[in-house]
């Protein structure tokens, strides 16, 4: 299947997790044999008009970032790579209208990867992209309704989730047991604070937490702890690779989830596919609760107190390093799943 994805600015310009969800898609098919092609803004030194990485090529179609011309020389790039599918990042709406056109020549479908920390502001032009698309792919219903809200279809909508590496989950090493393990960028939508309220009110009780993650209220939260008298069994630990995440969540018993907003909750998966109890705070902006749903080492709550409840009920609960239920989360089936969209949409299209 040959796969045009269309991004003119890929993660080597703006490092946003929707873009770096699409570039993994385009690695992932291109492992699986398929020939993956990113149209972009060139992002490499030098004077190629491409650069191949990780079996994926990616083609300047401009120098940098320049909407008009990049609009005007996308539609007949496209046309000549003749791709089975287009795949493009919403942003600009004019990039996602000229790869509507490309894909138009092309006979192919056009899906747009719409993560949800995109930055579409309302406008006449984003309407008529959103239209275009024969499928916007979200990766939860949260981000499913927020799409749907601005006029998209039931049928022209559809949910793949984040994908995980179950491999690197069997074969990490398990870090030291502790009890509780929470993961998040310490920003304004961090919500430790539940957390460590709920913590607090474990204050007569053994245990250890370790908070992964740093930003500009992690200072804030250091002195919240010392406020609350458990800065000596809670653990800041910082930024950590997605490596030396995966073995605290291998040696940690509970995750907490609290934070006000995830398009995904990406980090709970990992720690529930690490054998973590995930215990999440219901948040109208979060999809974490959909996580959770239908398991049973899993809890929803409401408030900090329901967090130190649950907390502690989840002593009765064995340890567990792996859990193979997330197996359907692997990059591998996540992948699979986007094949069969393309097909299914193929398909549909040739119907024309």
């Amino acid at each position: 299947m040959r796969v045009a994805v269309v991004a003119m600015e890929t993660s080597q310009y703006r490092d946003t997790v929707g873009r770096t969800r699409l570039e993994r898609v385009a690695t992932e098919l291109a492992a699986a044999g398929h020939d993956v092609t990113v149209f972009c803004s060139q992002w490499w030194p030098g004077f190629d008009n491409q650069r191949e990485r990780d079996g994926v090529t990616y083609r300047a179609v401009t120098v940098s970032p320049t909407v008009p011309s990049f609009c005007v020389r996308l539609p007949a790039m496209l046309a000549r790579f003749r791709p089975d599918v287009v795949h493009v990042h919403p942003t600009p709406s004019s990039v996602a209208l000229a790869a509507k056109t490309g894909a138009t020549l092309s006979r192919a479908p056009l899906l747009t990867e719409w993560y949800g920390d995109e930055d579409v502001p309302e406008s006449r032009r984003a309407d008529l992209a959103l239209r275009a698309s024969d499928c916007l792919v979200t990766p939860s219903e949260l981000v499913r309704t927020r799409v749907r809200e601005r006029g998209a279809t039931a049928d022209q909508t559809t949910v793949l989730p984040q994908s995980i590496d179950m491999d690197l989950v069997r074969d990490a090493d398990t870090d030291e047991e502790i009890d509780v393990v929470y993961a998040h960028r310490l920003d304004g939508s961090a919500n430790v604070e539940s957390l460590l309220l709920g913590l607090a009110e474990l204050r007569q009780k053994g245990w250890s937490a370790t908070i992964i993650g740093d930003g500009p209220e992690r200072g804030y939260y250091e002195q919240e702890a010392a406020d609350l008298r458990i800065d000596d069994r809670v653990t800041f630990a910082g930024a950590c690779d997605i490596e030396e995440r995966v073995s605290i969540y291998k040696g940690a018993h509970v995750f907490v989830q609290t934070a006000f907003r995830e398009c995904f909750a990406t980090d709970l998966l990992w720690a529930m596919a690490c054998g973590c109890i995930g215990i999440v705070e219901y948040q109208a902006e979060s999809s974490a609760h959909e996580l959770i749903e239908q398991r049973d080492r899993a809890f929803r709550v409401t408030n900090p107190q329901e967090i130190a409840d649950k907390i502690a009920e989840s002593a009765d609960f064995e340890r567990r390093t792996v859990d193979e239920s997330c197996a359907e989360f692997d990059h591998a089936q996540v992948r699979a799943e986007y094949e069969d969209l393309y097909e299914s949409r193929i398909e549909e299209t040739g119907l024309f």
